[in-house]
């Protein structure tokens, strides 16, 4: 006799509550994005009418040099008969650690995207499979569930996800402005940690992205001195995102936290953690290769003992060992990235500035952060969402609201230039102008006019029908098994 068929509501009985709790993130119109592009992907010839993908932070500007390169030293590969003769050493089971030549490699490239003005012992790199495992590494070492990290509004949703799901670490906001930039201040740091002090939640830490995710811009120096003079002063943590490390593009240059606590002899450097990736500045998400670079050593020696969870590939690391160590092409490659991101963010922004579209002013990344709101009825979330449902489905662009990155200002928006090609990028920018250009009609009754238009042609999102708040969704939302989170780390 057959098992009975379980309905959703058994089959979260039969699963933990870890695994069926909200910590996905899933149930927000960030990925709510990608699904939308999923059901319907631009291609130019088999679908021109689809929806372009611009809620992806890839750069895929470059992948034409690192192609060159590989046909140039097929040794790299053990799957070439170049290669061929590493291959058992490189299939049998490596050290935790890491390939010594891969994590001196990247050692040298993460000097070499700061400018060569501080330099990185490969000892204190431990990998993670990408970006995401980092993140969850070191919100395990660091806290314990129920602690908090302050964070810096806006920011990426992964996080919620990333650093916060299987850890139990909450997240609370740092609230930035736009009247300043969204620069952080000391005022809004000390008003962060009072409050959770008040609410009887232990701060553990503070978690930066720097180049920003969302605003595209790198941190001042003064800023970094604040925050680190913060930390210590309540014998806190600082763990910096660096991932966009390598993406400036242009002045100010790019300044890390490591170059900060060289030159401050009062920090205490078992405080500072940095999680890196190669995913953005080579364009490598695929590879899944994550590290957290730790100033402790306890951090250090935790991270290794959980290493297994998410090791590299020793292929990939073999083979990325070559082009890192490659010190003519990567010195070549970051010049040349840099200069086709400039040349891309330009092109994009000026597009956007001829319709009377204005951007954060931005010098890294691989997105602009897009001010629309002069296209809300209201200033308020719910008409946020809105527009962005008209964007989605009339525009038929992927661009991801503001209200997902926990923006406390409704109207932005975060639209990525890098991941796609030229052709596509002027047939997004022709969509945008023929949705909010050439018209004296007020913008809100256009916007209205175009909901008539979704609602009345059945174009419609799965969305829940509460609007952004990633702390609070079903606990019965069961992911798909196409779900964006598999395929996205930003």
């Amino acid at each position: 006799m057959g098992f009975p068929v379980s309905n959703q509501s058994t089959n979260h009985q039969l699963l933990s509550k870890m695994a069926t709790n909200d910590g996905h993130g899933e149930n927000s119109s960030y990925f709510d994005g990608w699904k939308a592009y999923e059901r319907d992907p631009f291609h130019p010839t088999r679908n021109p009418n689809g929806v372009i993908q611009m809620g992806l932070a890839e750069n895929q500007l470059c992948h034409d040099l690192i192609q060159e390169w590989i046909k140039k030293n097929p040794e790299a590969s053990i799957c070439t008969a170049e290669g061929v003769n590493e291959f058992k050493a490189i299939a049998n089971f490596q050290d935790y650690h890491g390939l010594a030549s891969f994590r001196q490699g990247l050692a040298k490239f993460m000097e070499k995207v700061r400018g060569g003005r501080v330099r990185f012992n490969p000892d204190r790199i431990v990998m993670s499979g990408g970006a995401t495992g980092a993140q969850e590494l070191i919100a395990f070492c660091l806290a314990d569930p129920g602690d908090a990290f302050l964070i810096p509004t806006p920011y990426y949703p992964g996080f919620d996800r990333d650093f916060r799901w299987r850890t139990g670490v909450q997240l609370l906001p740092i609230h930035c402005k736009s009247a300043n930039k969204f620069k952080i201040t000391i005022d809004a740091l000390e008003s962060a940690y009072d409050d959770a002090r008040k609410a009887n939640i232990k701060v553990k830490g503070i978690l930066l992205t720097n180049p920003s995710n969302p605003l595209g811009i790198s941190m001042d120096r003064e800023t970094l001195e604040s925050i680190i003079t913060f930390i210590n002063t309540k014998r806190i943590h600082l763990v910096c995102d660096e991932l966009f490390a390598g993406t400036t593009f242009t002045d100010p240059k790019f300044i890390g936290v490591s170059e900060i606590i060289q030159d401050n002899r009062n920090c205490d450097p078992n405080l500072i953690h940095i999680v890196y990736s190669l995913s953005k500045v080579l364009g490598l998400p695929g590879f899944r290769v994550g590290v957290v670079y730790s100033y402790n050593d306890q951090v250090v020696a935790c991270g290794r003992k959980m290493s297994s969870f998410g090791l590299v590939s020793t292929q990939t690391q073999h083979f990325l060992a070559s082009i890192l160590s490659d010190d003519e092409f990567t010195t070549k490659f970051l010049a040349e990235s840099a200069r086709r991101l400039a040349k891309r963010h330009q092109v994009f922004t000026s597009g956007l500035d001829e319709m009377g579209i204005r951007c954060l002013e931005s010098n890294a990344g691989l997105f602009c952060w897009m001010d629309l709101s002069s296209l809300l009825k209201e200033k308020t979330r719910e008409e946020e969402i809105k527009l962005w449902r008209v964007i989605i489905n009339e525009v038929k662009l992927n661009v991801s609201p503001g209200t997902s990155f926990h923006c406390s200002e409704p109207g932005w928006f975060r639209v990525c230039f890098a991941n796609i090609d030229d052709e596509t990028m002027e047939i997004a920018l022709r969509r945008i102008k023929s949705f909010v250009g050439g018209s004296n009609m007020n913008i809100a009754v256009r916007v209205q006019a175009k909901k008539k238009n979704w609602h009345a042609t059945s174009l419609r999102l799965s969305l829940s029908k509460r609007f952004e708040d990633m702390a609070i969704v079903s606990p019965h939302i069961v992911m798909s098994p196409h779900s964006p989170l598999i395929h996205t780390a930003t």
